[in-house]
C-alpha cells in the first residue's frame, strides 16, 4: 500500500564448485557450477510512491544511487511495465561486497520480485529473469530461487538438492574484480564437462581459486588458514571462502580463532531462497 514500508530478504549464495569448460567466440565463458543459497542476507526496504520517482535514501557506502543495482532494477521494471508508480528503496547491507556471494545481484533480484508484486505488474518469473539478466548474469538465479546446477554462461538452470550444510564463511575484506579474473591468461578454460549433471560438490573445485590467490595475497593467506580445518573453498570469483562443518559447536570453535582482520559468519545452506518462501506465503505462489 502507498506510504507503507515492506522489508524483503536478499540472500547470498555460494558456489559449491565452479568449472570453466570453455570460451565462446563472443568472449563469454562456458561454465558448470553448483550453487546454493545461505541465510546471510541483505534486506531491501520498500515504500511505494505515486510520483513515479525512484530514489534510494540508504545504501552501500561509496555506491551512488545511480550506480546501485536496486535503482537500475527498479527503473528497468518501471520502463518495462509502464507503471506510473515510483518507489523509495532502503538497502540494508550485511553481505560482503565483491566477495563472490552475489550481494548486488541478489539485491537487484529482490527489487524486481518485490516491485512486481507491489506495483501489480503481473510479470512472470521468466519475464523478470529477462529483465534481470541485463543487470547481471547472476540475477536470474536469485529470481528463480532454488539451488541449481548451472551450465552455459550460467543461464541454464537445473534444480538440485545438495545437503544443506552449516558453513563457516570467511571474508578477507578485499574486492575481487570478476572481469579481471575471467580475462586472466592464467585461468584454466578446459575443464572437462561433467558426465552426470548435479554431481556432488566434493567431486569438483573452483577453477578461479588459483588465479585469485595468485593476484590477491589476502585471499591466499585466508584460504591457507581456513584449509587447516578442512576442505575450504572459494566461492565464485572470490574473495569469500567457505568450509562445511558438522555442527554449531565446531563452527564456534573455529570462528573464535579467526584473526580479527577478517570477518566471518556462521551460515546455513538453503536450497530454497527465503525471498521465494516469503513470496509464496504472502502471494499464494504467484511470482
Amino acid at each position: 500500500m502507498m506510504g507503507e514500508r515492506s522489508r524483503w530478504p536478499a540472500p547470498a549464495k555460494i558456489n559449491l564448485f565452479l568449472h570453466i569448460t570453455g570460451r565462446r567466440d563472443d568472449g563469454y565463458h562456458e561454465l558448470e557450477t553448483l550453487f546454493q543459497f545461505i541465510d546471510l542476507q541483505d534486506e531491501i526496504e520498500i515504500e511505494i510512491t505515486q510520483d513515479g520517482k525512484i530514489d534510494r535514501p540508504h545504501g552501500l557506502a561509496g555506491v551512488s544511487a545511480e550506480e546501485d543495482l536496486v535503482v537500475r532494477a527498479a527503473r528497468a521494471l518501471q520502463q518495462a511495465s509502464a507503471t506510473p508508480c515510483g518507489a523509495s528503496l532502503w538497502v540494508h547491507k550485511r553481505i560482503p561486497a565483491g566477495g563472490g556471494v552475489g550481494g548486488g545481484s541478489s539485491d537487484a533480484a529482490t527489487t524486481l520480485v518485490a516491485l512486481n508484486q507491489l506495483w501489480g505488474c503481473g510479470f512472470s518469473q521468466q519475464q523478470l529473469a529477462e529483465i534481470g539478466v541485463q543487470l547481471g548474469a547472476d540475477v536470474p538465479i536469485f529470481i528463480d530461487g532454488h539451488a541449481s546446477w548451472a551450465e552455459g554462461i550460467g543461464e541454464n538452470l537445473i534444480h538440485v538438492t545438495p545437503p544443506e550444510h552449516l558453513y563457516l564463511l570467511l571474508a578477507p575484506g578485499v574486492h575481487v574484480s570478476t572481469a579481471e579474473i575471467f580475462q586472466s591468461k592464467e585461468l584454466t578454460r578446459n575443464t572437462p564437462k561433467a558426465k552426470i549433471r548435479g554431481s556432488l560438490p566434493d567431486e569438483g573445485r573452483n577453477d578461479c581459486e588459483s588465479v585469485v590467490s595468485a593476484n590477491y595475497p589476502e585471499v591466499a593467506e585466508s584460504l591457507l588458514w581456513l584449509s587447516k580445518y578442512g576442505d575450504a573453498r572459494m566461492t565464485g570469483t572470490g574473495s569469500c571462502l567457505f568450509l562445511a562443518l558438522e555442527d554449531v559447536e565446531q563452527a564456534k570453535q573455529i570462528k573464535e580463532r579467526i584473526p580479527e582482520k577478517w570477518k566471518s559468519f556462521v551460515v546455513q545452506g538453503l536450497n530454497q531462497s527465503p525471498l521465494i518462501e516469503r513470496l509464496r506465503k504472502e502471494y499464494s505462489g504467484v511470482v
